[in-house]
């Protein structure tokens, strides 16, 4: 197969014998070699808080690992914009960035993350970072958050369920996406799929699904028990992936977080796996047709050489049973649909920006082939 890209976006993809370069034409040569599509994380933070050069560090070894989108779900995006702007017209390198603004409950700005984010400012009062109440007029806070330069509205704590719903409505109305926890609290999962939310994230948070759970804010809710982590799923869990199929709505999973968990805590606790528990979340929403993306919401250290996002791949195939194939959809087309890109990115097809990774062994066979770039 040849590729042929012109003004950074493919032109061409076909059998090689059926293309001849144009006069002045810059032929690579990549023959034995494979390509895939660029890589989407869709669960990253880069200013929580804000550090300059770590944030460029990670972005740097993001696209040079074949990263070439990321969604930043909410940090203090003074510095996330001018960031997203720097990779955009190359003064670094690093992949496009489509970023979210928050809004939540008044009671969840004492949260110490809020306030690292807001430095300078009233957390809550900003436009990236506001505190929604029964008062608050939704058409201005929503055409507020576009303001900063978000595709999106993250809602993560401290939303009752008509709260949800109406900001969904008015985000849609605007043509902002809607990203949310899969539980809120007090709306719980059932109503933020219900609300309409385009992608839901964190899978080990569908446990809140079950009748067991009914936390009435964000501080109030309990760690997960063995009863649920152990035991057969609720049947409300496979009602809600279902709906979220029939939606279209994308479950950002971000499993391998519950493993790094699991090696945090002490071991003696007598608490079972959250990411075998994660993994069984996973299976369900997968076998119910649910459209699952890949994202980490955390980095690997600085002498690892390759980023976070390969081990969320390794844990849904290892883990999850997900095949390569599937496992590379999750990073390339279904995370360009979660980032609202899929028009643009996320497949090698004509008119799609050329965004795409060569490697040197098959990732279909070996997902961890990822390294072989």
């Amino acid at each position: 197969m040849t590729i042929v890209v012109d003004g950074g976006k493919f032109v061409a993809v076909a059998p090689s014998a059926e293309i001849t370069p144009g006069r002045g034409a810059r032929v690579v040569d990549v023959a034995g070699r494979y390509v895939i599509p660029g890589l989407v994380d869709s669960h990253q933070n880069i200013a929580t808080p804000p550090d300059r050069a770590t944030a460029e560090a990670v972005l740097r070894r993001q696209v040079h690992s074949g990263v070439t989108v990321i969604r930043s779900m909410a940090d203090d995006l003074r510095q996330v914009g001018d960031l997203a702007r720097a990779t955009l017209v190359g003064e670094i390198a690093g992949p496009d960035i489509v970023y979210a603004a928050l809004m939540a409950g008044p009671e969840f700005f004492v949260d110490p993350r809020t306030i690292a984010v807001s430095q300078g400012e009233i957390p809550g009062s900003v436009p990236w970072m506001q505190a929604i109440t029964p008062e608050t007029d939704l058409s201005l806070a929503v055409a507020m958050a576009r303001g900063t330069g978000a595709r999106a509205i993250k809602l993560y704590a401290d939303l009752p369920a008509e709260t949800v719903t109406a900001i969904v409505a008015e985000a849609h109305r605007q043509g902002v996406l809607v990203w949310a926890h899969t539980a809120v609290f007090p709306a719980m999962p059932r109503d933020v799929v219900a609300a309409g939310v385009d992608v839901v994230s964190h899978v080990g948070m569908f446990a809140y699904a079950g009748s067991a759970h009914s936390p009435t804010s964000y501080a109030d809710k309990k760690p997960i028990g063995a009863a649920e982590l152990e035991g057969a799923l609720d049947p409300q869990i496979d009602a809600l992936v279902r709906q979220m199929s029939r939606q279209g709505t994308i479950l950002d999973a971000t499993a391998n977080l519950y493993r790094r968990r699991d090696d945090a805590r002490d071991r003696n606790d007598g608490r079972p796996s959250e990411a075998a528990f994660a993994a069984r979340l996973v299976q369900e929403a997968h076998r119910a047709g649910t459209e699952i993306s890949a994202g980490t919401d955390y980095e690997t250290g600085p002498d690892d050489p390759f980023p976070a996002l390969y081990q969320e791949l390794e844990f849904l195939v290892k883990e999850c049973g997900l095949t390569p194939g599937e496992v590379l959809r999750s990073a390339t087309l279904v995370g360009a649909r979660a980032a609202g890109a899929g028009d643009s990115r996320g497949s090698i097809e004509v008119g799609k920006i050329a965004g795409f990774v060569v490697l040197a062994e098959d990732p279909l066979e070996d997902v961890s082939n990822l390294r072989s770039a």
